[in-house]
């Protein structure tokens, strides 16, 4: 009998050892796919802030063409269509290079990434900012450009 009481309080103590270990272990996976997963919708935040802004760029684009010549005068909205363009490219090639280092379950589904997905995600994320800054600077160069020379007419 005293051998049996023994013998189940050690495997109490074990058995409550390993439950311990093992939410201590599921902790630490929850974190880093928490993580992951912030990082992955930030970057999915940034590039979802300007998508709609795609449109934009080629009405601007349009607005912009009447006014640019090859003349001094027209040169600074020549510059702001070349801006506007780049932009538009700056887009469409981050999402291709995303699109190529990430699937699906990834982007979407929070799947666990690799160490060298983990490095492209801090990558990717930098180059999504960037995209987007240049995106915002060209659509305002624009749209000060076309207020200035409504002001002027």
């Amino acid at each position: 009998m005293k051998i049996s009481f023994v013998y189940c309080s050690i495997a109490g103590k074990i058995g409550g050892g390993i439950v311990l270990l093992l939410c201590l272990l599921l902790t630490v996976s929850c974190a880093e796919k928490k993580e992951t997963d912030t990082r992955m919708l930030e970057v999915i935040a940034v590039h979802d802030s300007v998508m709609p802004k795609m449109g934009q760029l080629g009405q601007l684009i349009s607005q912009l063409k009447p006014l640019a010549d090859s003349t001094a005068s027209g040169q600074p909205y020549q510059d702001a269509i070349g801006n506007l363009e780049q932009a538009n490219k700056a887009m469409m090639d981050w999402m291709q290079g995303f699109g190529d280092r990430f699937d699906y379950a990834e982007i979407q589904e929070g799947k666990t990434l690799s160490a060298q997905k983990s490095e492209w995600l801090d990558e990717e994320l930098g180059k999504v900012r960037e995209m987007a800054k240049s995106m915002n600077e060209s659509i305002a160069q624009a749209e000060a450009l076309l207020k200035k020379n409504d002001s002027q007419e």
